[in-house]
């Protein structure tokens, strides 16, 4: 999601993060997506208002709204925060010790559940606003951000939220950091996901982010993460989508790419209104997805989280609106 949810402006006590017990889910989930989940938004709002208070700028993601969300099937949760209240001031500076405990605890939480749990920085490539151009920099970020984090099989890491209006050999170059801090932290084994320029549109991939193909891992464990919204300018912010089909027809050439690069992707994002062409746009492009799905890996709703009140996209319990007159229609591609 552009913008919009990142100018709105729990925990419990726990440490580094090794494989937790695991709670396994007990719903049988209808898919063979391997991630198939729901945005967590809250900790990233307020970020025009540095650091910030809890409760009052930010919040975190509801354990029981987890608990809801993998009992009707879901297994992966993607955690938005800002970089800079998790490492003030610099990019190789120290861990603030509260908001980082409090990020520890949610993905506690979540990976306890058995579900996936998504570090993502939600920064749009930025830091205090600022392009990041500092690629030692920002891999010495990623380095004391997946330390805590390294022991655990279910935490798989975001390198950062939907990059866009930058150069894009500094794009490539930011992932290949990212990827390289992490696995310079110990975390070895762990998913990757990576993004692209131009807010990591599944849409404009093939002619954006070619270049990403060049990305390197010595695990072999990069995922493309992209994201995908179907109103007409596909920003997300508008209930309306553009034809009953569009969601399939959104991500055609990014699949073609996939197909032709030997990649797989997830799609970060997406969401669309309650409404019935909506929910065809919605239902096709999941179905087309899981024709593809030797390239497709899954998918995430935008979004959860405690404070969207009436937001049209709320995929909040008990009473958003995607959670109760969306999530129906997409329970079998859960």
């Amino acid at each position: 999601m552009k913008l919009l949810h990142a100018i709105i402006g729990l925990v419990g006590v726990g440490s580094a993060l090794a494989a937790p017990a695991v709670d396994t889910p007990t719903t049988k989930r209808a898919s063979k997506f391997q991630f198939v989940g729901v945005n967590q938004a809250g900790a990233e709002f307020g970020n025009k208002d540095l650091p910030g208070t809890l409760g009052k700028q930010y919040t975190w993601p509801v354990r029981s709204t987890i608990d809801t969300l993998v009992s009707k099937g879901f297994n992966a949760f993607r955690i938005a925060f800002m970089m800079e209240r998790l490492v003030p001031n610099k990019l190789n500076g120290a861990l603030d010790a509260t908001y980082s405990q409090a990020l520890q605890d949610i993905v506690q939480y979540v990976t306890s559940k058995g579900a996936y749990a998504i570090i993502d920085p939600h920064n749009f490539g930025r830091y205090y606003d600022k392009i990041i151009t500092d690629t030692d920099g920002f891999k010495t970020w990623w380095t004391t951000v997946a330390k805590p984090f390294a022991a655990n099989d279910k935490v798989i890491f975001d390198t950062n939220n939907e990059y866009h209006d930058m150069d894009q050999s500094l794009v490539l170059r930011l992932n290949q950091a990212a990827i390289d801090g992490i696995r310079a932290a110990g975390a070895t084994s762990q998913y990757i996901f990576v993004e692209g320029n131009s807010w990591s549109g599944a849409w404009t991939w093939s002619a954006t982010n070619s270049n990403l193909k060049d990305l390197k891992d010595a695990s072999d464990k990069i995922v493309y993460e992209m994201h995908q919204y179907l109103d007409a300018d596909g920003s997300g912010t508008n209930e309306t989508c553009v034809s009953r089909t569009i969601g399939a027809e959104r991500l055609r050439d990014a699949t073609a790419w996939l197909k032709s690069n030997g990649k797989k992707a997830v799609l970060g994002e997406t969401a669309g209104g309650a409404n019935a062409q909506c929910l065809a746009a919605l239902t096709g492009m999941l179905g087309y997805m899981q024709q593809n799905s030797d390239v497709w890996t899954g998918w995430l709703w935008w979004a959860g989280g405690p404070w969207w009140a009436d937001y049209m996209f709320s995929m909040e319990p008990p009473s958003g609106t995607a959670y109760t007159k969306v999530l129906p229609s997409l329970q079998p591609y859960i």
